[in-house]
């Protein structure tokens, strides 16, 4: 018996159990095998649905778990530490054609994987708004700024700012015809969700690629700039700025 063979059989409950395998006094232990892939199985979707709430009820319980159950079999752990398990499930959502009609799942689900990302990521020191207000308007269009290792940037062209809301909160308001791209940001101890315009969404896409801002402006020119940098300062999401020498 190999690893591989191992592992296939524990993670798939129609695999046979594998060839030679025993207990501490050298009898089968078949029973205790199929008690030990349960509860794996279990755990690494009770992993998952934590993960991945409103994924979960937007599948609702049966189809959640035939999908969770897909995805442990073909994207197994590659870490004991199950805190980020699920990188890959936005993208293996997005392949299953029987879920085509919910073409919002995936990035419901990258979401939710980047609020993970988020909280755990690491603690630094933001920028002083000051430092920002102080900066002559002709360095701040060579300005990079540097963000916060906590902020993400979903783009989307799916409200799932408003879909996310409404599958955990059934009080929630419908969600609107327009795209919704999300930022995330961490200013306290909690990933905060904050829905953008689509023009907004690309200003900062350009800031966090590291455009100079005169840059990120000309690729965003319905954005608003006051707005967004108001946003960056309030949420912690900036750590400092780099300007370019003048040539």
């Amino acid at each position: 018996m190999t690893q591989t063979e191992f592992r296939t059989a524990l993670l798939d409950p129609s695999q046979p159990v594998p060839n030679g395998l025993t207990d501490s006094a050298g009898r089968p232990a078949g029973k205790r095998f199929s008690v030990y892939r349960n509860n794996v199985a279990v755990s690494l979707k009770e992993a998952l649905e934590t993960g991945f709430p409103a994924t979960a009820r937007l599948l609702g319980t049966r189809n959640f778990e035939t999908v969770a159950q897909g995805y442990l079999r073909a994207q197994p752990p590659k870490s004991p530490v199950m805190m980020l398990y699920g990188d890959s499930f936005a993208d293996y959502i997005a392949a299953i054609s029987s879920l085509e009609s919910l073409g919002y799942l995936p990035d419901v689900a990258r979401l939710e994987y980047a609020m993970r990302q988020s909280y755990h990521a690491a603690d630094v020191t933001t920028i002083d708004p000051a430092q920002l207000a102080e900066t002559a308007p002709d360095a701040l269009n060579r300005a990079r700024l540097m963000f916060a290792p906590a902020v993400r940037l979903i783009r989307s062209d799916w409200p799932i700012w408003s879909i996310r809301e409404k599958a955990l909160n059934a009080d929630a308001l419908a969600p609107p015809g327009t795209a919704q791209p999300v930022l995330v940001t961490r200013p306290h101890y909690d990933p905060e969700l904050h829905p953008l315009t689509q023009a907004d969404a690309r200003l900062i896409a350009s800031l966090l690629s590291g455009a100079m801002l005169a840059e990120a402006m000309t690729r965003a020119p319905d954005a608003d700039l006051g707005q967004v940098i108001g946003l960056l300062l309030a949420q912690s999401a900036l750590t400092d700025i780099d300007v370019e020498d003048a040539t």
